[in-house]
């Protein structure tokens, strides 16, 4: 993480403060203030109850994460799925044992920033939380975000949600009255901090994935106290266990959706042990901010590109920005009826976040939902280019339906009359710099 930020600074990428500011409240309200431009990271060298300074806004830029991925074109999702294919046929092994680094420092998680992020969050949160555990038949590793409370030095409760791999391995030890060995890894490098994002098949490893994205094996020291390997690259560790038949009160806390979730009964990770890079930066991210948002939007982004491109021709680009439950996908359009096909096969790529659906043409810029929505209003009828359909679930656990119904908009010209549809253009305009008339 320091010598990420330390590229940003070089890079008049990264806006320090200096001033100490109250981990409660205070600093998730400059974070968000900050993020009005998306491009700085944001660090704070001083903040109260900690002798750690703290990172924001880090991945809130997508062309930095472009570059991060090898995508200098913009093109996210063509290259993150080459390097999910890379992953598929991988066969050396995705880590390497190393012994333990020097300089690591033994501590209480109370010693970490504890940082509150809304007025109605129950307490101190580690919203950058990303949990490395074994599936307890396979042996496969498994990185994967989840939210953790801050209850003692001795106990975090971690919301896992029963759709993920982790909850999957902790139900399976579960049954046998075993607790989950698991080490919770906080300000990790980018290619581990990208590998957790991704969504993958429950039998491949995450690790393999930050293997192809850092060219090399990822450097690995044992446990201290669980039977795992930890990655090298994890500048702040917190081993321990998720112990079985245990649930107990988390939250309530702001989400990603921009809402309080309410209090639930979740589970209890008993904490053995918890050390740290002497040189150490503590990751904090604003849920629901654009450091949040960007990376979601993009991986959602890529597994529906990935899911269309193997079904049907012409698919250029999927783009989930502003909001990640809603996906614009253009086409290249072959035949009529081409872009209602792609609407219907977006609808099944993600169950949970494939909400509502527009299709554009090539000349259409994604990322902008001001043009989107001229070309929805300005290429056909707006009554016979709507798909609504009733009553699909969404959510896997959304007990009021919020998240039920899909709504898909075909937002391109018509396929015979292509020709009429020519967008106007001012000749030179591209090579026109303002600076050369105003003097400024």
């Amino acid at each position: 993480m320091r010598e990420h930020l330390e590229a940003l600074d070089g890079q008049r990428e990264l806006l320090k403060v200096e001033r100490e500011v109250e981990p409660r409240f205070e600093l998730a309200g400059v974070t968000l203030k900050a993020q009005q431009d998306p491009e700085r990271a944001l660090l704070f060298e001083r903040v109260r109850g900690s002798k750690l300074p703290v990172a924001t806004n880090v991945y809130s830029s997508r062309r930095r994460i472009c570059a991060m991925i090898g995508a200098p074109d913009g093109h996210f999702c063509r290259r993150w799925n080459q390097l999910l294919d890379k992953v598929s046929a991988r066969t050396e092994p995705a880590t390497r044992k190393v012994a333990e680094p020097p300089g690591l420092i033994g501590g209480k998680l109370s010693d970490l920033p504890l940082i509150t992020y809304h007025g109605k969050d129950r307490g101190p949160y580690f919203t950058s939380a990303i949990y490395l555990a074994k599936d307890p038949d396979s042996g496969v590793p498994n990185l994967s975000f989840h939210r953790s409370m801050f209850v003692s030095d001795r106990e975090l409760r971690v919301r896992l949600g029963s759709s993920h791999d982790l909850a999957k391995y902790q139900k399976r030890a579960e049954e046998t009255g075993r607790a989950l060995e698991a080490a919770l890894l906080l300000s990790v490098t980018p290619e581990l901090f990208l590998a957790a994002c991704a969504s993958l098949p429950i039998e491949w490893d995450e690790l393999a994935l930050a293997a192809e994205l850092a060219g090399a094996p990822i450097d690995a020291h044992p446990g201290r106290r669980i039977d795992l390997d930890i990655p090298v690259g994890a500048h702040i560790v917190v081993e321990g266990r998720f112990l079985p038949g245990e649930r107990r009160a988390e939250g309530p806390f702001g989400e990603v959706l921009g809402y309080y979730v309410p209090e639930g009964k979740n589970h209890v990770f008993e904490v053995l042990d918890a050390y740290w890079h002497e040189d150490a930066v503590f990751h904090s991210i604003l849920c629901g901010s654009r450091e949040d948002l960007t990376i979601l939007q993009l991986v959602t982004a890529a597994r529906t590109y990935r899911h269309l491109s193997s079904v049907l021709p012409g698919i250029v680009d999927v783009s989930c920005a502003p909001a990640f439950m809603n996906t614009t996908i253009k086409i290249r359009q072959q035949y009529e009826g081409h872009a209602r096909q792609v609407l219907l096969a977006a609808f099944g790529a993600h169950l949970d976040y494939n909400k509502v659906c527009i299709v554009v043409d090539d000349d259409v810029n994604l990322d902008d939902m001001n043009e989107v929505m001229w070309a929805f209003v300005t290429r056909g009828r707006a009554d016979r280019r709507v798909i609504v359909i009733d009553d699909v679930p969404g959510f896997y656990r959304d007990p009021n339906r919020d998240h039920w119904g899909r709504l898909g908009i075909d937002a391109t010209m018509p396929f015979e009359r292509r020709a009429e549809f020519e967008r106007k253009a001012i000749p030179g305009y591209e090579q026109i710099d303002l600076a050369d008339y105003t003097g400024s």
